[in-house]
């Protein structure tokens, strides 16, 4: 008597396509977490090269190395400085911005959309030459107030959109309620409109600020002074002549950079999962 033949289960084309979108989310994982895991590792390895290995002898040298006010302290700050400062004000004039877009109904609002738009499809090193012998006649190059200034406009289209879909979502019913209690129109978006939309505002700011905190080119551009220059600018000096490269001290700088974003965004996540609710607010 033959054997029994194993039973051979038909996989549909639903469960195939199931399993190839699984495997592409797994390679596209692993596409993110090997450089990380690199960055970990070689920022605790004294030897450390391209090769994604542990280390023999975990070391904290590369970290010592490095935080030193020269090559961390510094240049975070003025980081710190810079972007924070730019993005309380692309936060600012995209809310004020936004306000009317959102509130007013008029022709010439899909238009101007559409036109802010297309500002953010354009590539800065196409405006940078321009912007340069420009902030060389107003004298604001190599000045903090002056990049500030410029990567605040940078990111002020974006933010528009992104403020006014938000604040969409804030029914009018409030307003009107502020209005008739004789508030202003600038009294009921600070005291109305922004504190309903928290999570928008927060996803506009952190957005703004973590584009802003890993743009290098901005910076080296109108930046010359080496006390000012930020930490996007200084992780250029780990490159060395003829290719030389100190990989772990590189590493372990990198590690501190992506410090203070990791430390906003857990911060404020709860935020970000709060929503809007609303709900209730417009009732009785």
């Amino acid at each position: 008597m033959p054997p029994p033949r194993p039973l051979r289960v038909p996989v549909s084309r639903r469960a195939r396509r199931r399993l190839a979108a699984d495997a592409a989310l797994l390679v596209l994982a692993s596409a993110f977490a090997v450089p990380l895991t690199w960055l970990l590792l070689a920022s605790v390895d004294a030897d450390a090269t391209l090769r994604v290995r542990p280390p023999e002898t975990p070391t904290l040298d590369n970290f010592s190395a490095v935080m030193t006010d020269d090559i961390t302290f510094t240049p975070m700050l003025n980081s710190l400085l810079l972007c924070g400062g730019a993005t309380a004000l692309t936060v600012a004039c995209a809310a004020l911005a936004a306000y009317p877009l959102s509130r007013f109904r008029s022709r010439l609002n899909r238009p101007y959309l559409l036109t802010v738009l297309f500002t953010t499809c354009l590539p800065i090193t196409a405006v940078m030459v321009p912007v340069y012998g420009l902030f060389v006649q107003v004298d604001l190059i190599d000045t903090m107030r002056g990049t500030a200034l410029f990567l605040a406009t940078s990111q002020l289209p974006f933010a528009i959109w992104l403020m006014k879909n938000f604040m969409d979502g804030v029914p009018m019913v409030l307003e009107e309620a502020a209005w008739t209690d004789g508030a202003s129109s600038l009294q009921t978006l600070v005291r109305v409109v922004l504190p309903l939309m928290g999570p928008g505002v927060t996803v506009v700011t952190i957005y703004s600020f973590i584009m802003m905190w890993g743009n290098f080119f901005v910076p080296f551009m109108l930046l010359l002074s080496p006390d000012q220059l930020p930490a996007s600018v200084s992780i250029f000096t780990f490159f060395g002549n003829y290719g030389s490269i100190v990989y772990g001290q590189l590493a372990a700088f990198s590690i501190l950079y992506s410090t203070p974003v990791v430390l906003l965004y857990v911060l404020i996540s709860g935020r970000l999962g709060g929503g809007f609710t609303l709900g209730g607010a417009v009732k009785g």
